[in-house]
């Protein structure tokens, strides 16, 4: 299994919406980053993922899981683009933001720390088991 991160504005998509979809999930749909693009299809049925607010929050809030692998993104007129279909699991009992993740040696090689730009982004076993600690719950 492997873990992951995933960005979204909370104005464009919160962690609330996530939640209110249940079980059918949502699509993460609009990647247009060939980095990210090519994370979204090395997921596999049953991975987790963080649920990061960027913007002002900036802040890991809760976790996800893939519940359909990628498929071409019906947004995108290239073709080139894909999407997958992550369901909300559960929240973090405390949010963990950007600047705790910079000041924590552990992460200094995390993606998140190193290009927080990017959308879409792998987080090792230790980073997930990490945070999830220090977010409050069970990694």
């Amino acid at each position: 299994m492997s873990h992951w991160l995933f960005k979204t504005e909370p104005e464009t998509w919160s962690w609330d919406q996530q939640v209110k979809k249940g079980a059918k999930g949502e699509t993460w749909n609009g990647v247009r980053n060939f980095q990210a693009n090519s994370n979204l299809k090395k997921m596999k049925f049953g991975d987790f993922g963080f649920f990061y607010h960027s913007g002002e929050e900036r802040a890991v809030v809760g976790i996800v899981r893939v519940i359909k692998e990628h498929e071409k993104d019906p947004t995108d007129d290239t073709g080139k683009f894909s999407l997958v279909t992550v369901e909300a699991v559960e929240p973090l009992k405390t949010p963990f933001t950007l600047a705790q993740a910079k000041a924590d040696p552990a992460l200094k090689t995390m993606v998140l720390v190193r290009n927080s730009r990017l959308s879409v982004q792998p987080v090792s076993p230790a980073e997930w088991a990490h945070i999830c600690r220090l977010g409050g719950v069970e990694p």
